[in-house]
């Protein structure tokens, strides 16, 4: 075989992914593109794509990848979602609120207007559903051969049968590839490996935690009068879809209780590879199927299909670049709907390698968020099932996974378990959502409120009115230490971390651009040693950018996240629990907000910062996991019954004050200044990465704020996606909402903006609805946190 020595970009993998990429490359005009398959092109999972796409995904960005997709597109159909129950048109009304708000066209329809678009459809038992006009299918094979000539007539090379063993590195950077003809050198690789993402990673330990599970479709025999060009159906509560296929009828399922496939490994000679049928898996969910569509019951069976497709463990697939290796993209595990988005995929990933930066926000796929522990085989086999299984139920609020749990726990989970507490899961920690005091027994999930809403309100008000204590173990802390400690973190951080030791530093790293990378807060140690906190689902991305622009500074960058528990302690009467515990003065004057000091706690030693996340007076105690017993126990006994409060009264409390979670309401696409956080940058500081661009922004003003909402009427629950309309005129969407316990209603943060800089006064001279299930709410704007404005019950 005939590979060439070097390249430009080299993409390993020829499904419509990898072929997307290339296609997209040359179009932006690198042509020295280099695409290596191992067998031969769709040959890994493309080749048996129903071909649907749909436009109904879970984020904004996640639409996004698809809009991209229907541009490349040719010829577009429609697809309809259907509702056999009050619960799942409910969730279908959220899921159009959410799609308008991405600029999708969605029609909500009854029944009549369901059996006028697919005749063939039994009413009964039928409530509604969604019409997409927009959505449409193709044919996942053509599609990616006609990129595939795309990026060979404008000069990408294209190798079969060509089988890459590994990705080289010089340690932080890509040099290439190795393939069993020899080595390729190259600036850019792309993993696209589909299915075998996970394996070809590991050769050269790279984490992509994916599972390929059996998937199924049948077709029929061709059925006279079929109409053609008929909506493609979505029955979620069947488990299945429908769509009419060269005159015979395609049932595709997503159906509980799939199994992994060739967890150990795939096949060396895998190619085109089909699992045996299995009926007695299938036959009930097809059986369903009949009644939903009687003319299935006289056709016959042409093809039954059962191929792999590979998941993920949180149902999100790779995109973007690798921790720790610059310019080694990875675009994988795209559970089963990587034709309806390879081709965005592809257009994303050639945007982001010829500008160097994402086109678009999108950190729920990004490869940084993996925890070493999901490449785990047995917890992939456990977990990513569950993946498949919940792709087609009602997706409540609040749902947590059920599978390969307690993997991490904090040094007292056996403690607050036996307090009562629910525990929730993220990044394989268990963390007590909320405790089971006055929860109604028989309430189930629901849109509206949940059953646990009054112990919530319970945990939210304790910490407004008294005192309680969170166990917040989880999250991420990451010691950088060494003579250039300081000035790498000075580079990274806007605000200024050159303080005194014991002092703590709420700031962002920012992008060249000025967008949001992270949102931590920096406690000076000593002199060279620093304390960087972060959540739980940033610690991988937050420590990666650290280490990859330590270089070759004289630093060091550690996880310590697990070597200490950490308990806050907040509420109005956080001052008069702890003061009797240690010797340490924690008055005002002597340990004023953002001080952080190590005190005697009990009997042990702990780092006390005085912080909040929640609006109100209190400490958060980083303390030796081999303590950390002892010292809650220590709290426990110095007020008996003292209120226990988990992650969603974390959340409410948080959303009440408007504070910012990144991820959701800041990301690297929005500054400072569109946050709402130019408090935080210390604009006279020179020399940290994105100044100048954050400078120019400000001085030209956003065309985009950051603002509170709260909605009017108090029965109103909102979560997130839900658009923003002033004055009638679509003009944002919510990006996180809660609860407000003391605020009575449910509140959020979401951005406004328009086509010109925004100020103060073009906010408030709107009218404003948040339309929450197909409808409008009115609601209260503000640029200003609606509790406590002027900060005054944090400084008591």
């Amino acid at each position: 075989m005939d590979v060439p020595d070097r390249a430009q970009v080299v993409v390993v993998g020829g499904g419509v992914i990898g072929c997307s990429v290339a296609y997209h490359l040359t179009r932006r005009g690198w042509t020295d593109v280099l695409l290596l398959e191992r067998k031969r092109l769709t040959s890994g999972t493309t080749w048996h794509a129903a071909g649907l796409v749909t436009q109904a995904r879970p984020s904004a960005g996640t639409r996004e990848i698809v809009r991209r997709s229907l541009r490349v597109f040719e010829t577009l159909e429609a697809e309809t979602g259907l509702g056999t129950s009050e619960d799942r048109m409910e969730e279908l009304r959220r899921q159009a609120s959410a799609g308008r708000a991405s600029g999708q066209r969605i029609e909500v329809v009854d029944t009549e207007r369901a059996v006028e678009l697919f005749p063939l459809l039994n009413p009964d038992g039928i409530l509604g559903g969604l019409y997409y006009p927009d959505d449409g299918r193709g044919n996942a094979t053509d599609t990616t051969m006609a990129l595939a000539k795309g990026a060979r007539d404008a000069g990408a090379r294209i190798l079969e049968q060509t089988r890459v063993t590994g990705v080289l590195t010089d340690g932080r950077r890509v040099r290439g590839v190795a393939t069993e003809y020899g080595d390729v050198e190259a600036e850019v690789v792309v993993n696209c490996t589909g299915m075998w993402g996970r394996e070809f990673g590991a050769t050269h330990g790279v984490a992509l935690p994916l599972q390929a599970l059996a998937h199924y479709y049948v077709v029929t025999d061709k059925i006279p009068g079929l109409p053609a060009n008929l909506p493609t159906i979505k029955s979620s509560d069947d488990f299945a879809y429908v769509k009419d296929e060269a005159g015979s009828l395609m049932v595709g399922f997503f159906e509980p209780g799939s199994y992994a496939w060739a967890s150990r490994g795939i096949p060396a000679d895998a190619e085109f590879t089909t699992l045996p049928e299995d009926w007695d898996h299938l036959g009930p969910f097809y059986e369903r199927m009949l009644g939903r569509f009687p003319i299935l019951a006289d056709a016959g069976i042409r093809l039954f299909f059962a191929g792999p497709e590979s998941f993920t463990p949180d149902g999100y697939y790779h995109l973007g670049e690798v921790p720790d290796v610059e310019n080694y993209y990875a675009a994988c595990g795209f559970n089963s709907i990587g034709f309806l988005s390879g081709p965005g995929a592809g257009s994303v990933l050639a945007d982001w390698i010829v500008d160097r930066h994402p086109p678009m926000d999108l950190p729920e796929a990004d490869p940084r968020r993996v925890v070493p522990f999901q490449v785990n085989r047995r917890y992939l086999e456990q977990r990513v099932v569950e993946t498949l299984d919940r792709a087609y139920p009602v997706h409540w609020p609040f749902e947590q996974r059920e599978r390969a749990r307690g993997i991490r726990r904090s040094p007292v989970h056996d403690r607050v378990a036996a307090a009562g507490a629910v525990f929730g899961e993220l990044a394989g920690w268990e963390r007590a959502t909320h405790y089971a005091v006055g929860e109604d027994p028989d309430g189930g999930p629901s849109f509206g409120r949940p059953p646990f809403f009054d112990a919530w309100a319970g945990e939210h008000r304790a910490v407004r009115e008294d005192v309680a204590l969170f166990d917040i173990s989880s999250f991420g802390k990451i010691s950088v230490q060494g003579r250039d400690a300081l000035a790498l973190l000075q580079r990274l951080s806007a605000a200024d971390v050159d303080v005194e030791p014991g002092e703590v530093v709420y700031t962002q790293w920012l992008n060249d651009r000025g967008g949001i990378e992270a949102d931590v807060t920096v406690t000076r140690v000593a002199d060279a040693e620093f304390l960087v906190l972060t959540a739980a689902a940033t610690l991988g991305r937050d420590a990666s950018r650290l280490r990859r622009h330590s270089g070759e500074a004289f630093v060091t960058v550690t996880d310590v996240s697990a070597a200490m528990a950490m308990f806050s302690l907040m509420g109005t009467r956080s001052l008069e629990l702890l003061q009797p515990l240690t010797d340490a003065d924690l008055s005002d004057h002597a340990f004023p907000f953002r001080a952080s000091r190590t005190i005697d706690l009990g009997l042990a030693m702990v780092r006390a910062t005085r912080i909040t996340y929640v609006g109100e007076l209190g400490w958060e105690l980083l303390v030796p996991a081999d303590v950390a017993v002892h010292v809650y126990d220590t709290l426990l006994e110095a007020q008996p019954g003292l209120r226990h409060a988990g992650y969603h009264a974390l959340n409410s409390l948080r959303m009440e004050k408007a504070y910012r979670s990144w991820g959701h309401d800041i990301g690297w696409a929005d500054t400072p200044v569109e946050a709402g956080l130019g408090f935080a940058v210390a604009w006279d500081k020179p020399g940290f990465i994105g100044r100048d661009a954050l400078l120019r922004h400000r001085e030209e003003g956003p065309t985009r704020r950051l603002v509170q909402v709260a909605f009017d009427d108090p029965d109103v629950m909102a979560y997130h996606d839900e658009p923003i309309y002033r004055d009638g005129v679509l003009v944002g969407r919510l990006a996180s909402a809660s609860y407000g316990h003391t605020l009575a209603r449910a509140v959020g943060l979401g951005y406004v903006g328009a086509d010109h800089p925004v100020d103060a006064d073009w906010v408030g001279a709107g009218t404003y609805a948040v339309e929450v299930a197909c409808v409008r709410q009115p609601v209260t704007v503000s640029l200003r946190p609606l509790y406590d404005p002027g900060n005054e019950r944090i400084r008591r």
